[in-house]
C-alpha cells in the first residue's frame, strides 16, 4: 500500500509472539543492560513484580519486528524507513512467557520533501498482552513511497 493509498483510520493488528527467557538474556547481552529487574529471578521474586521483567527496549524491538513481519510483501517496498517515534510509553511490564501482539491505527499523514518518500505516515501502535493489558504505546512515523 502506497502513501497515497493510506487513509487516516486504517487499522490492523499483527500476529502474536511470546517473549522468552532467551529473548531477555540475549537482549541483555546485546544491549549491555544487565539490570537485576531483567536477570535476577530470585531477587525479583520478592519484588513488587514477583518476577523478572523484559527490557522496555526489548518490547519495543518486538513491536518493530511484528510490524515488519506483518506487512505484506508489496508493502515492504513502499516503506522507505522508520522516521521516528513519538510519545513512547512503557505502560505495563512484560514478563517472560507473556504473549504479545501489536494493534495499529493510522492517525495522520503528511507530505514530506524527501527524495524517495512521498510522505510521513503517523501510526499509533500498542503492544497488547494476551490479557488485553497494554504494555507499550507510541506513535510510529514512517517514510513511505
Amino acid at each position: 500500500m502506497t502513501y497515497a493509498d493510506r487513509t487516516v483510520g486504517d487499522s490492523w493488528e499483527t500476529a502474536a509472539r511470546t517473549v522468552t527467557e532467551a529473548d531477555v538474556v540475549n537482549f541483555a547481552g546485546v544491549s549491555g543492560d544487565f539490570n537485576d529487574l531483567h536477570l535476577d529471578a530470585e531477587g525479583m521474586a520478592n519484588s513488587e513484580y514477583g518476577e523478572r521483567i523484559a527490557h522496555g527496549a526489548l518490547v519495543f524491538s518486538v513491536l518493530t519486528g511484528l510490524v515488519w513481519q506483518g506487512r505484506p510483501d508489496a508493502d515492504r517496498e513502499d516503506l522507505v524507513a522508520l522516521y521516528g517515534v513519538d510519545d513512547l510509553r512503557f505502560r505495563s511490564p512484560v514478563f517472560v512467557g507473556d504473549t504479545v501482539h501489536v494493534e495499529l491505527e493510522v492517525t495522520d499523514k503528511r507530505p514530506n520533501d524527501h527524495p524517495i518518500a512521498e510522505g510521513v505516515v503517523h501510526t499509533d501502535a500498542e503492544v497488547v498482552k494476551a490479557d488485553s493489558t497494554v504494555a507499550l504505546s507510541c506513535t510510529l512515523l514512517s517514510l513511505e513511497k
